[in-house]
């Protein structure tokens, strides 16, 4: 064996290793949830008498909050997209006055935690009626998406090139017809990679949720599995079950949509 093929072999049994450490935990939260009445100390290293009595007390009991989810990472996602990209378009193709200080603030609301916003939006949801509300969290989770998603979009908008913007509006068609026949195409992968992270901080988010949620009435699956594992401490089954069915859409978008964010990420900073 050549001292490059060795070497190659060493680097892959290393990568292995650290894959395998890094992906423990989430075997691990599998391995309990197949095993009924798993408990910290009773739980073995491989479900050897599969049960799916924890799935089942897990859909039962967070089947609502899984909904609830849902539609508030649908409707984040929605408005981040519609809203980021025209947004990062006009920033890319205008010169607009103050164009670098708002490319500037949008850059310094992913430096603020996420706490000193649920705060600061605590007292206005709470004189516009939105706390406990779907359309009051769909709109906090979509403050997040929003800066990070112009940020995102306006590198590939950057790289549309003028001249088939040119062509088009000398073919007849408007600025607004220009962006959504030329640009938004062009862009495909951006706004993908964008819409997909939107999604994911609005599934993924608990501090709005615990901050602008007082009653109850309105609990995503971040907040849900929080209050199950108080009441759950000994029976770790449903609690790893409902883990793994949280994890679920998280982990199917990130598949379906792997070539997209591959390319999004990449292709603004190549392009």
């Amino acid at each position: 064996m050549t001292r490059t093929a060795a070497r190659s072999w060493r680097l892959t049994i290393l990568a292995v290793l650290i894959l395998a450490v890094l992906l423990f935990p989430v075997y691990w939260m599998v391995n309990a949830s197949l095993q009924k009445n798993a408990t910290s100390f009773t739980t073995t290293w491989f479900p050897l008498h599969l049960s799916l009595s924890g799935y089942r007390q897990a859909l039962s009991g967070q089947g609502g909050h899984l909904l609830v989810s849902l539609i508030v990472a649908l409707g984040a996602t929605a408005i981040s997209t519609t809203v980021a990209t025209p947004a990062a378009f006009a920033l890319a193709k205008f010169r607009l006055p103050g164009r670098r200080w708002i490319i500037f603030a949008a850059l310094a609301t992913q430096m603020i935690p996420g706490i000193v916003i649920a705060n600061a939006l605590y007292g206005t949801y709470n004189s516009l009626q939105l706390l406990n509300s779907l359309p009051g969290l769909i709109l906090a989770d979509a403050s997040l998406g929003i800066p990070f998603s112009i940020l995102l979009m306006r590198s590939f908008m950057i790289a549309v090139p003028g001249e088939i913007l040119d062509a088009a509006r000398v073919d007849g068609a408007g600025r607004l017809r220009a962006f959504l026949s030329v640009a938004v195409p062009v862009s495909r992968n951006g706004i993908i990679t964008a819409a997909l992270f939107s999604f994911l901080f609005a599934w993924s988010d608990f501090l709005f949720a615990l901050t602008l949620t007082t009653t109850g009435s309105v609990t995503p699956i971040t907040l849900g599995i929080y209050q199950y594992l108080g009441a759950q401490t000994e029976q770790w089954s449903p609690v790893m079950a409902t883990a793994v069915v949280a994890c679920a859409p998280s982990a199917v978008l990130l598949v379906l949509a792997q070539r997209f964010i591959a390319s999004g990420i990449t292709g603004g900073a190549v392009k």
